[in-house]
């Protein structure tokens, strides 16, 4: 949990998207829990976890269907009104080896054709590799980490870099905002610290790490429809 956490009566609701400067370059923070590099027309997206409820019912526990045709519905809104040219998946695109059903390669493999002009990067996680990389006929390159970019270093995990400005995933950040009473809500966030960011979870179902509050780390939460940049006594 933050050291202090922010009450509702220190934000201000934003009204304009969420820009950041990393690397000198200018990244917009986006509530689909996305990065957007405006000027390589690149969106960077952190833990899909695609078919982790099947994996999950397959071991029999009621978890709720139906969320890799959501994450897979939103990366579409994405890409068409962003009109990116490239997505790079952060790791942990598949969830497990239980994942790749007929069912789920069948929907994944129909989204990639719909965006056949779009140029996909996987740097593998630690799920992709027990889950395996997604068949070759779906055009997506796959590559280890650290995966350069232009002034990035695109990983799974977070870690530090001699020359590169580090994105990465994995730990599912999120954080607590307090209101007047006793009263709190968990957002997923955007971490920045030093020459390094970390993404929240794209995919729904994920769960999230609380990420505690530290000097020189800035927190851009998730929440109504908006990026939050969180006050720096966070």
């Amino acid at each position: 949990m933050p050291e202090s956490p922010v009450t509702s009566s220190t934000l201000t609701p934003p009204d304009r998207p969420c820009e950041v400067l990393w690397a000198d370059e200018r990244l917009l923070l986006l509530p689909e829990r996305a990065l957007w590099w405006p000027a390589e027309r690149t969106l960077f997206v952190a833990d899909l976890h695609l078919g982790k409820a099947a994996t999950f019912r397959a071991l029999g526990q009621p978890v709720p269907a139906g969320t890799t045709g959501g994450n897979l519905a939103r990366l579409d809104d994405l890409i068409g009104g962003l009109q990116a040219a490239a997505i790079v998946f952060l790791g942990d695109f598949l969830h497990a080896a239980e994942a790749q059903t007929a069912r789920l390669l069948d929907a994944l493999g129909k989204w990639r054709v719909r965006h056949a002009d779009v140029g996909m990067t996987l740097v593998r996680g630690n799920h992709d590799r027990r889950a395996g990389d997604p068949p070759p006929s779906f055009g997506i390159a796959i590559v280890s980490e650290p995966w350069l970019l232009g002034p990035f270093a695109c990983c799974h995990r977070p870690q530090p870099h001699c020359t590169h400005f580090v994105l990465a995933g994995h730990l599912h950040p999120v954080c607590r905002l307090r209101g007047p009473g006793r009263d709190s809500v968990r957002l997923p966030c955007f971490v920045a610290e030093g020459r390094q960011a970390v993404l929240p979870a794209f995919g729904e179902f994920t769960g999230g790490l609380m990420v505690e509050a530290a000097a020189g780390r800035n927190f851009y939460a998730v929440g109504g429809g908006a990026v939050w940049s969180l006050p720096r006594s966070i």
